[in-house]
């Protein structure tokens, strides 16, 4: 019995170690990737609160949407070869990379004596930005087992929820108590010590053979196109006329980019966009959702708080805690919607009823008197509706896609995702600012006649942006029904 007993002990003690080696390594790479992690996600809203600042400094209101836009489109276009190239020489190398990239371009916005410079900096922050979020999670993913990946979701939708909650706030905190310039050199201290957390992975960094080269000249093109794109949305009617020749011109450029682009995307090996998934209806359709979803959702979180400072005369401390509102809403409905997924097993159906909710919130906004506590109830609604659209997406994507191509389905929604964020700050910019006309908004307190100009700019941005909130249920009413199976784990299908 003995001679039976200690192999057994013997292996009980082996299975032990080597739990608490794998857990121990887990919190030595949580401590690593989440900094970076925070840094990329918190970036994205911090200067919400602090773009009417930062516009009296510089001047240039209309054009503070690019502080948004540059970040977002840099990020977007870097995701795939940052994939690449972490493959090929190690994925710590390149978050530590992309995090000096990103601690360059903050020391650079800290430093910008003119709105240009700040934009130039943002796009920097961008390229680097792009990498800490993609290379972290694959960082995760190549060192985590599948069993120890699945309970870190729970973290990272701890650091999502900080970041986007906490974002605004900071932002409006540090803007109302000393110079918006900290809110990028304190991320120089944050990405040094990230540098010295990574640095202790080394261990942990597996080269992998390449598989092929990364659509270069589709990342050029798209980049063209979506910031020719971009910067005709933001400046006809500002910089040219709607109607003029170099409006003409720079839209026929821009289509015939977006033409040569699908051409290239077709013929290449490895696509920069996954046209191949957009040929399914139910990505297809995710995929217009996504795109409509986040037009409404990161318009509001860059203009409301410019509303309620220019409108409702809050100062910037103010406007990030009036925000909090929107934001919990958002983070309240992502955690309902998964707790029906659960109770339901039918998910597809809950998006559709989340963004008619927030298209009734917004309808509010646009339709009722002004005021903080009425924006708070209405903020707080159209966040909830709005948290019910990417979880569900998510898996609507991975489904379709079928286990040989999750990578893609993963690169598809972020790709949705920023592309509905670019395409809100640009247009809802425009918007606003060409209903403005030639009033001086920052100045609009002084004058009743600017002040009313800017309160019926937004009423018909809020009011837009429950149309577009109507067309995002729209699309996820067409996405097919989509059905877990208890007695399966792990499997599900599109009902008819």
């Amino acid at each position: 019995m003995t001679d039976t007993a200690s192999p057994t002990a013997a292996t009980d003690q082996v299975a032990t170690e080597r739990i608490a080696e794998g857990r121990r390594r887990f919190r030595r790479l949580f401590g690593a990737v989440m900094l970076p992690m925070f840094l990329a996600a918190v970036d994205q809203t911090l200067l919400a609160t602090a773009t009417p600042v930062i516009s009296r400094e510089f001047g240039g209101l209309r054009d503070t949407s690019w502080l948004a836009v540059s970040y977002l489109l840099a990020s977007v276009i870097v995701v795939p070869l940052y994939g690449q190239l972490g493959d090929q020489f190690g994925r710590r190398k390149l978050l530590s990379l992309a995090t000096l990239v990103f601690a360059l371009g903050s020391l650079g916005c800290g430093l910008a004596t003119g709105l240009w410079w700040l934009v130039a900096a943002r796009t920097l922050q961008g390229l680097g930005g792009g990498g800490l979020m993609t290379l972290s999670q694959a960082l995760i993913g190549e060192v985590v087992s599948p069993q120890r990946r699945a309970r870190s979701q729970g973290y990272f939708a701890i650091v999502f929820t900080l970041a986007s909650v906490g974002g605004p706030v900071i932002g409006g905190l540090v803007v109302h108590h000393a110079s918006w310039r900290w809110l990028f050199l304190v991320n120089l201290p944050l990405c040094a010590l990230a540098l010295w957390r990574l640095h202790a992975l080394r261990a942990d960094d597996v080269p992998h053979e390449r598989k092929g080269p990364p659509d270069v000249q589709g990342m050029l093109l798209f980049a063209l196109a979506m910031g020719l794109s971009l910067f005709w949305l933001s400046s006809a009617g500002h910089r040219f006329e709607w109607v003029s020749a170099a409006s003409a011109a720079m839209l026929a450029a821009i289509v015939a980019l977006w033409a040569v682009l699908l051409r290239v995307e077709r013929l290449a090996a490895r696509p920069f966009l996954p046209i191949e998934l957009m040929r399914l209806p139910p990505v297809r359709y995710a995929v217009l959702t996504v795109v409509g979803f986040a037009s409404a959702m990161f318009a509001m979180v860059f203009y409301l708080p410019i509303y309620l400072q220019l409108s409702l005369h809050a100062d910037a401390a103010e406007s990030g805690l009036l925000l909090l509102p929107l934001t919990a809403g958002i983070v309240g409905g992502a955690t309902l919607t998964s707790r029906l997924i659960v109770w339901t097993g039918r998910p597809t159906a809950i998006p559709m009823g989340g963004l008619l909710l927030a298209a009734a919130g917004l309808l509010g906004m646009a339709l009722l008197p002004p005021d903080k506590r009425t924006l708070i109830g209405l903020g707080f609604t159209t966040g909830l509706g709005l948290g019910s659209v990417m979880s569900v997406m998510q898996i609507v994507t991975q489904t379709a896609s079928g286990p040989a191509r999750l990578g893609a389905a993963a690169a598809t929604m972020s790709l949705a995702r920023t592309l509905g964020s670019s395409i809100g700050a640009s247009a809802f910019g425009a918007l606003i600012f060409g209903l403005i006309g030639s009033s001086d908004a920052l100045h609009a307190a002084q004058d009743p006649h600017a002040q009313q100009d800017l309160r019926v700019a937004f009423e018909v941005a809020f009011g837009c942006a429950a149309a577009v909130c109507v067309l995002a249920a729209w699309a996820a009413s067409r996405v097919p029904a989509l059905r877990f199976h208890p007695g399966a784990e792990g499997r599900a299908d599109f009902s008819e």
